[in-house]
């Protein structure tokens, strides 16, 4: 059966995932993430994405981005693809694929759920018990977002320049938003909306997508509890 292609729409923004084949580390020195958010500042400028917020870790990638058309999310994930993996290959004398298959993308609302998932990627290396607070972790959004270090990859959602007046303001309200109590709950739908490749948000929201792509956007019920990814592998 032919895959149906990911719901993607122009204007809102998207989750994405992508995880080293078979769990496996897919940066193993600095340059190799240096050379990723490099690869990633020139995929999205030339593809029309804004990105808003990024960590890499160990064996695998999350961003959230909104593409200016159609396609664009993949056409930059491809251009990713194939000048990292390339490099990586030859850095490290290896063949053969470095991502497990296709990335996943699930469209995220406006307002509190591109927040969260702001807060979602950011707090990835706290959760993996890599740092105590995401300013210890190097290769994240979360310096640019929360301190107003300077980053030409970042694009500021229209959701984060709302937190405040200034960029001082918005700094101090992101800090304390991602510091703040968070409902486990809410990170286990983004995390399953993802993997299915569904629409995140509101009842409003998801019939909204519908409308526009013609195809469902709620995800499907459980079945057997899946048990939760071990460390690192958030």
């Amino acid at each position: 059966m032919a895959r149906q292609p990911r719901l993607d729409l122009p204007g809102v923004p998207q989750h994405i995932v992508q995880r080293g084949n078979d769990r496996s580390a897919c940066f193993a020195a600095p340059v190799d993430y240096g050379q990723y958010l490099q690869e990633l500042r020139e995929a999205a400028t030339k593809h029309s994405c804004a990105v808003h917020a990024y960590v890499l870790m160990t064996n695998h990638v999350h961003l959230l981005v909104t593409p200016a058309e159609s396609g664009a999310v993949s056409r930059m994930m491809q251009a990713i693809g194939r000048r990292y993996v390339g490099s990586f290959n030859a850095r490290y004398r290896r063949t053969g694929t470095l991502w497990e298959g296709r990335f996943k993308a699930a469209l995220v609302d406006t307002a509190r759920y591109v927040l969260a998932c702001y807060r979602y990627i950011e707090l990835n290396p706290v959760r993996a018990l890599m740092v105590e607070d995401p300013s210890g972790y190097a290769w994240t959004s979360y310096h640019a977002n929360a301190s107003g270090q300077s980053n030409p990859i970042v694009t500021p959602h229209k959701t984060y320049l709302a937190l405040g007046v200034d960029n001082d303001a918005r700094q101090i309200a992101y800090r304390a938003w991602v510091t703040g109590t968070i409902d486990e709950t809410e990170w286990a739908e983004l995390r399953q909306h993802t993997q299915q490749q569904r629409a995140w948000g509101s009842d409003r929201f998801r019939q909204q997508v519908e409308t526009l792509t013609l195809r469902a956007a709620t995800v499907h019920p459980r079945g057997r509890p899946r048990k939760d990814p071990p460390a690192g592998e958030k």
